[in-house]
C-alpha cells in the first residue's frame, strides 16, 4: 500500500509563494501520472495540476503561469511550486495519481490572506 504524506503548506500574503510536497512510500511518480489537486470549504476537490510519467504537465486556467508541477524519482516526491497566490487559492492540497485514485493523504492547507 502506496502512502502519500502532503506538507508545505501554511499561511501566505496575496502575492506570495509557496512550495508544496508530496512524498511516496516508494517510487510511483514516474510510472503513474500524478496530480496536484485541492479542496476549499464549501466546494468539491479539482485537478489543478499533473504530470505525466513522460513529464508532460498540464495545469488548469486558474493556475495556468502561476503554478508550477515537477517531481524528483530519487526523493519519490512530487511538488507543486505556487506563485502569485490569490485568496481563492486558498484550500486542503493533496497529491494523488489522475487514473485509479489511491488512499487519499491528510493534504496541506494554503491559506492566502493579509
Amino acid at each position: 500500500q502506496v502512502r502519500l504524506v502532503e506538507s508545505g503548506g501554511g499561511l501566505v500574503q496575496p502575492g506570495g509563494s509557496l512550495r508544496l510536497s508530496c512524498a511516496a512510500s516508494r517510487s510511483i511518480f514516474n510510472v503513474y501520472t500524478m496530480g496536484w489537486y485541492r479542496q476549499a470549504p464549501g466546494k468539491e476537490r479539482e485537478l489543478v495540476a499533473h504530470l505525466t510519467s513522460g513529464s508532460s504537465a498540464y495545469y488548469a486556467d486558474s493556475v495556468k503561469g502561476r503554478f508550477t508541477i515537477s517531481r524528483d524519482n530519487a526523493r519519490n516526491t512530487v511538488y507543486l511550486q505556487m506563485n502569485s497566490l490569490k485568496p481563492e487559492d486558498t484550500a486542503v492540497y493533496y497529491c494523488n495519481k489522475v487514473f485509479g485514485a489511491i488512499d487519499w493523504g491528510q493534504g496541506t492547507q494554503v491559506t492566502v490572506s493579509s
